[in-house]
């Protein structure tokens, strides 16, 4: 641990760092543009660039090389736009809500069409104010979610004039199952979104997600859509993480203290010691994106020995056993890794029972952010 980071974080109040490494994020996007090529790459940047800050995030992917970026809501794609260069193009997954379509025609937003009734709305606005407005046509391959029903999808094929004053950049689908490589919900999806593809023979086509760019360039089509690899999560948590680690979390020590056998600790009194022992309490809990589900399962590192959670996950506040560092060897104002070169972020995960994606998203704002810039 930096020491002038560290006392920067307490002088500020800080329950804990979280550094953001942005080198690593252009990194990993470049590995991706690798793998793809000569597909290109775009970068899934909504909720706040999956919590890590969707400005930095993308000043550092645009300054890579990125030129598609998505969101989900119109709303994240109202305050990203005017951050982007004009030459970006800023899609939003979940189409625009009822009524903001003439503020996002004026924005230069590309909505994803993901129902008849999107697109008539989307159609109506550029008829109304004679332009062609550009947009996504997403098709429901299977995971019953967004995105057109097969039988819509023909009937809009063979009706045409609906599509009068949209231009459709990519038809797109998403896959269910691509963190499993072996599931076949994989091919069956791909069948089916080339099925669909032949209704629009001319139109690009963008499918891979994070782990669909590893399953094959028969997924990559014509624009590849990462998400989560980018911010250093396992594509597949059955093989070995191809990624650079993003995201890094040390929590503060408030204070240690010993307790004699019989005490019981944390709230509901869950544990009760067997035996005399040592313990610190760290400045953050759930209530900055620490799982409640990591009571008793989770577990921090100093000096690169294991400090198991004991007791339950507080709002503000988590216990840990500190027996096996010598006496002293902790003390307030300490800082402790939750994420890092000890435990991944996907480990963390696993111990709370869910999945990189909530973690990463949940981080709340009660620690000091620390931007590592990339270089070039």
């Amino acid at each position: 641990m930096d020491q002038a980071l560290a006392n920067k974080a307490l002088a500020n109040g800080a329950g804990g760092i979280l550094r953001v490494d942005l080198g690593a994020l252009k990194a990993n996007y470049l590995k991706l543009c690798q793998l793809a090529a000569p597909t290109p790459v775009s970068a899934v940047v909504k909720a706040d660039a999956y919590g890590l800050g969707v400005a930095a995030a993308t000043n550092t992917l645009y300054a890579a090389g990125c030129r598609h970026f998505f969101v989900a809501l119109t709303r994240e794609a109202f305050d990203l736009r005017p951050h982007l260069p004009a030459d970006a193009a800023l899609y939003v997954l979940n189409g625009l809500t009822p009524g903001s379509e003439d503020r996002a025609a004026a924005a230069g937003l590309i909505p994803v069409l993901n129902c008849p009734e999107q697109l008539d709305a989307w159609a109506a606005v550029a008829r109304q104010t004679g332009q062609t407005l550009p947009a996504l046509l997403q098709v429901d391959t299977g995971m019953s979610r967004l995105g057109f029903m097969p039988e819509d999808l023909k009937a809009l094929a063979h009706a045409p004039e609906r599509l009068q004053g949209v231009r459709i950049d990519y038809l797109m689908s998403h896959l269910a199952c691509a963190d499993e490589p072996a599931n076949p919900a994989n091919g069956q999806q791909l069948e089916a979104f080339e099925r669909a593809s032949r209704l629009f023979p001319e139109t690009p086509l963008c499918f891979a997600n994070s782990g669909g760019l590893f399953l094959g360039a028969e997924y990559h089509a014509d624009l590849c859509r990462p998400g989560i690899a980018l911010y250093g999560a396992a594509p597949h948590l059955d093989r070995p993480n191809p990624m650079q680690s993003v995201v890094a979390l040390d929590l503060a020590v408030i204070q240690t203290r010993s307790v004699p056998a019989g005490t019981r600790i944390g709230y509901g009194g869950t544990v009760v010691t067997d035996a005399p022992k040592r313990l610190a309490t760290l400045s953050a809990g759930y209530a900055d994106g620490l799982p409640r589900r990591l009571s008793d399962q989770g577990a921090v590192y100093f000096r690169g020995v294991r400090l198991p959670f004991i007791g339950r996950v507080s709002m503000d506040s988590i216990i840990i056993d500190i027996d096996a560092l010598p006496e002293g060897a902790l003390k307030a104002g300490d800082f402790v890794e939750l994420i890092g070169p000890n435990q991944s972020l996907d480990a963390v995960a696993e111990a709370a029972g869910t999945i990189a994606y909530e973690i990463l998203t949940q981080l709340g704002p009660r620690y000091h952010r620390h931007l590592i810039a990339a270089e070039g």
